[in-house]
């Protein structure tokens, strides 16, 4: 005996046909953020070790090369020719003087599978140290 409620099957396949998409581009993005914000912690981290070997190379003659390496080690995951390092200080010879190293790279949040950026930027970060 047929029943005269109407036939349901397929309803799920069609619901999630409707939901995935939606689904799909919520992951994608929240993957995207997570690795904009790795990227952040990376040079937030880079800036820390270039300012801690700033602070003690002015006994090593002087030269700023071992600090800016230090922090490009440092994020050495991250795309070399995008990051930015710059080190500066008010005084090289006075001890208690305040070294600044700040680092940039630039990030891109996109619409997932169809590349149109939603924001774009660079992520900065700086730090400080006393010179010893």
């Amino acid at each position: 005996m047929r029943s005269l409620a109407p036939d349901q099957r397929g309803q799920t396949a069609v619901e999630f046909a409707l939901v995935a998409p939606l689904l799909i581009v919520l992951v994608l993005a929240i993957i995207q953020i997570g690795v904009a914000f790795h990227n952040y912690v990376t040079i937030t981290d880079a800036a820390r070790v270039g300012a801690r070997k700033a602070i003690v190379v002015r006994f090593n003659g002087g030269s700023l090369t071992p600090a800016t390496q230090a922090a490009r080690d440092a994020a050495g995951d991250l795309d070399q020719s995008k990051l930015g390092v710059s080190i500066t200080s008010t005084s090289w010879t006075t001890p208690g003087s305040t070294v600044t190293v700040t680092t940039t790279y630039p990030y891109s949040i996109d619409i997932p599978l169809l590349g149109v950026p939603v924001v774009s930027g660079n992520l900065t970060a700086t730090a400080k140290e006393s010179l010893e």
